[in-house]
């Protein structure tokens, strides 16, 4: 078994039973997957992800964009996260 996203405990073989299963969105993938939604933010997985994509696809790996970076609805200081002063 190869870990492809450790916050996740995502596999190869994860993501390629459902490239066969015909789900060849990056977008989709991640969704499913929850690859890039941990605390890494994708930092290793997401680039993984594509590279496998890209073979299983027969695409080129410039050709697949890269995921959307989606931010808070509203900003959020840091001491609410942190619990500190300020907290609404």
């Amino acid at each position: 078994m190869r870990i492809v996203c450790r916050c996740n405990d995502v596999t190869v073989e994860d993501i390629e039973r459902l490239i066969d299963e015909g789900v060849t969105d990056l977008e989709e993938l991640r969704r499913l997957l929850r690859i890039g939604m941990g605390p890494c933010q994708g930092r290793t997985c997401i680039p993984i992800l594509i590279s496998i994509l890209a073979r299983k696809t027969g695409k080129r790996m410039e050709d697949i964009p890269l995921p959307n970076a989606r931010f808070p609805i509203r900003p959020v200081k840091v001491e609410a996260l942190l619990g500190g002063e300020g907290e609404e």
